[in-house]
C-alpha cells in the first residue's frame, strides 16, 4: 500500500514546474465549496431580519458560538482573531471530514498544510506578545536567567511543530488504518464494519482534532498577550 502524496500533473509556469498533487486538488475542491457557501450566506444576508428564523438562525448561532469560543480561549481583547480562526476551524473541519468522500485525500493528512496553519499561529503569538507586552515579552525569553535563552527559543519554535504534527499525525493515522482495513478485511465485511470506524476516525476524531488545534492556538496567543503583572 502506498500512502505517499501522488503527483497528478506537472504544469510549467514562467519556467518553473508546478506540481498538482492530491493535496492541492483536494484543497481547491474544499475552497470552492466554502467559497460557494460564503457567497450564498452573503446573498441571503441582505434578506436577514431582526427576528431571525431558519437559515439566519443557523448562521447567527455559528457566529455567536465561535465568538464566545474565542473570548473564552484568548480573552476579550483578542476577539478580532475570531474572523481568522473561524475560517481556520471551518477549513480544517471540512478537510478532516473530506476523508468520507471516496477517493479524496484529506489535505490535513499532508504536513505542509498543517504546518502552514501552525506557522500562522506562531506569527500571531509573536505579534500578540510584542503588541500587548512589548519589552516584557522580549524579556520573558531570558527568564529566569539569560542562560535559558536558547531553551526558551526552542520552546517557542516547538509550538508550531507540535501543533502541526498533532493534527497531521492523527488524520494520517486514521487514513492509513482505514485503508488497511479496506485492503485486509474480507469482502463481506467491507460494507458494514468500515462505516462504524469512519464515524470515529473521520467524524469524531476530525471534529476533536479541529477543536484541539484551534483552542490550543488561541490559548497560546492569549497567554502571550496576557500581562502577568
Amino acid at each position: 500500500m502506498d500512502f505517499s502524496i501522488k503527483i497528478l500533473a506537472v504544469i510549467e509556469i514562467f519556467g518553473y514546474d508546478v506540481w498538482i498533487t492530491e493535496t492541492l486538488l483536494s484543497t481547491w475542491i474544499i475552497m470552492s465549496v466554502l467559497i460557494m457557501f460564503a457567497i450564498i450566506v452573503r446573498v441571503k444576508l441582505r434578506a436577514f431580519k431582526e427576528a431571525p428564523s431558519g437559515f439566519q438562525n443557523v448562521v447567527e448561532i455559528m457566529v455567536e458560538t465561535f465568538d464566545n469560543f474565542v473570548k473564552t480561549s484568548a480573552g476579550e481583547r483578542l476577539r478580532y482573531l475570531g474572523n481568522w480562526y473561524f475560517m481556520v476551524f471551518i477549513f480544517i473541519l471540512t478537510s478532516n471530514l473530506s476523508g468520507l468522500v471516496y477517493g479524496m485525500r484529506p489535505p490535513t493528512a499532508d504536513w505542509a498544510v498543517t504546518f502552514t496553519f501552525a506557522l500562522c499561529t506562531f506569527i500571531l503569538i509573536q505579534f500578540a506578545g510584542f503588541r500587548y507586552r512589548g519589552r516584557k515579552y522580549a524579556k520573558s525569553l531570558i527568564e529566569p536567567n539569560p542562560v535559558f535563552l536558547p531553551l526558551n527559543i526552542i520552546g517557542e519554535l516547538a509550538r508550531p511543530v507540535s501543533l502541526s504534527f498533532r493534527l497531521f499525525g492523527n488524520i494520517l493515522a486514521g487514513m492509513i488504518l482505514m485503508s488497511m482495513l479496506y485492503s485486509l478485511a474480507p469482502i463481506y465485511l467491507r460494507f458494514f464494519v468500515p462505516s462504524f470506524l469512519h464515524a470515529y476516525f473521520d467524524v469524531v476524531a476530525g471534529v476533536l482534532q479541529t477543536y484541539i488545534f484551534c483552542v490550543l492556538s488561541l490559548s497560546f496567543i492569549g497567554v502571550a498577550a496576557a500581562d502577568n503583572d
